[in-house]
């Protein structure tokens, strides 16, 4: 098995939206704001070659905004980052198997889209089936007014339209590796899935929103965008509860630095993360 990071189109959002409660004189200590008040951050995604198949977790933003909604949001880059990134592995998103959503907030699967050109939106991966969890896309389908703004309409019709998408209340699908796991969170939005992959230095869990970087790993600290802070911060204590426990990691997408890191907790009871270098052959 091969576990591959691969960048996706990068992005800079408001540190205060970034960090919930969290007051700047903190949270400018993990993440520099430019003077817009914007801190940076990645859209990473991961491929892993397992069994003959290709299987991606999530496609990040991409690059499906106009011009004018890529400045609103803060897209840095105008072309398709992640399929330079999947040709710079001798691949093309035709090559791709499977796609996992852990939900369909633009930022995690927007990639999904070509590159914005001033027509029709038009979805990518054409050999690929798309695994999202039940309740995220249905919270797709009907958005509460609080998310509306973070779903693609046209790419939810695009995914309804395929007859590839795949839907999970928890259980791994057959187009999965059945010793891979889901753990469901509901904290951020409604289904979201992170996938779990055993790899031979312990468990990696691909965190999306539950996480979203090594500042995010230290349990108080939350985002704005969460839509029940509390129940986020249950469901982080016991993700990184037994993560500590089987000596697992945790992979991120939004972390401008590090791709991955192994759960470890200080003598005074904080989480954190170590560079394992899970992310080669495992």
């Amino acid at each position: 098995m091969k576990l591959t990071p691969l960048d996706g189109n990068s992005q800079k959002l408001d540190g205060g939206a970034m960090f919930g409660n969290a007051p700047r004189a903190l949270w400018s200590r993990y993440l520099a704001p430019d003077e817009a008040n914007r801190v940076p951050l990645a859209c990473r995604c991961l491929l892993v070659e397992t069994a003959g198949q290709r299987i991606l977790l999530e496609t990040g933003i991409g690059a499906f905004f106009s011009p004018e909604m890529r400045e609103r949001y803060g897209v840095v880059e105008a072309q398709h980052v992640l399929l330079d990134a999947l040709a710079a592995q001798g691949l093309s998103d035709a090559d791709i198997d499977v796609v996992i959503l852990s939900h369909l907030h633009f930022d995690h699967a927007g990639g999904l889209l070509a590159a914005w050109d001033g027509g029709p939106a038009r979805l990518l991966f054409p050999n690929a089936r798309f695994v999202a969890g039940r309740a995220a896309w249905q919270r797709a389908l009907t958005p509460h007014a609080r998310d509306r703004a973070s779903f693609i309409p046209e790419l939810i019709a695009l995914l309804q339209a395929s007859g590839r998408l795949v839907l999970s209340d928890g259980e791994m699908p057959d187009c999965l590796p059945q010793d891979w796991r889901f753990h469901l969170s509901h904290g951020h939005t409604p289904g979201m899935l992170l996938t779990e992959i055993p790899t031979q230095a312990g468990p990696l869990v691909f965190a999306a929103d539950l996480i979203p970087g090594t500042p995010w790993v230290h349990v108080p600290i939350t985002m704005g965008y969460d839509r029940y802070p509390e129940m986020l911060i249950d469901e982080k204590q016991a993700l990184l509860e037994g993560l500590l426990a089987r000596e697992g990691g945790l992979f991120f997408t939004h972390d401008p630095h590090l791709a991955s890191g192994r759960v470890v907790r200080d003598g005074k009871g904080r989480f954190g993360v170590e560079d394992w270098g899970v992310l080669a052959v495992a």
